[in-house]
């Protein structure tokens, strides 16, 4: 495969686009080889929803569009970014045990760090930020490449900004099978 393969979407900001983002990434994934009834597909399809929800619920109608970006570089390392030209970073809000909502940025994070990656948030020049994850690419049936990953450009998130880098020992997302 190549060293470098990227596919990108842009889509309204509506909540009927992201159930296309989903079956664009899918699509995409499945193209470089990752079946889409693989559980690392499931886990990619649950974090690019809560991304491209959050994209659209959380720009309050201030970003017309978002843009799905997915890379994979050197056969091992996914990233999925959703871009959006609201200034408003991402938070994790505290969610109340009856509340719908609150949760998303808590999700991908750990399902982000189930598989080995991390979750960052990066502006854009344009003013507005991307939200995205690093994955580790394997294929099923094949063993993960012993070299070393490549850097990633953007800074880690911070402890401060309330999205945090890493689930809490033992904290897994709700109903997901290990």
């Amino acid at each position: 495969m190549a060293d470098h393969l990227a596919a990108s979407v842009t889509l309204p900001s509506d909540p009927a686009s992201v159930r296309t983002a989903r079956s664009y990434v899918v699509g995409t994934l499945a193209s470089w080889g990752l079946p889409a009834d693989d559980e690392v597909t499931d886990t990619v399809r649950l974090i690019v929803s809560e991304l491209a929800t959050n994209a659209v619920q959380h720009t309050l109608g201030q970003s017309p569009t978002f843009t799905v970006d997915v890379v994979l570089a050197r056969d091992e390392l996914l990233l999925i970014g959703v871009t959006d030209s609201h200034p408003r970073m991402p938070k994790r809000l505290p969610a109340a045990v009856a509340q719908d909502n609150g949760r998303g940025m808590a999700i991908i994070r750990c399902l982000t760090v189930e598989c080995g990656g991390k979750l960052r948030v990066r502006p854009t020049r344009e003013g507005g930020k991307t939200v995205f994850v690093e994955l580790p690419w394997c294929l099923p049936g094949r063993p993960r490449p012993a070299t070393a990953r490549p850097e990633p450009s953007p800074a880690p998130l911070s402890p401060g900004n309330g999205l945090g880098g890493v689930c809490a020992p033992g904290e897994t997302v709700p109903g997901r099978r290990r």
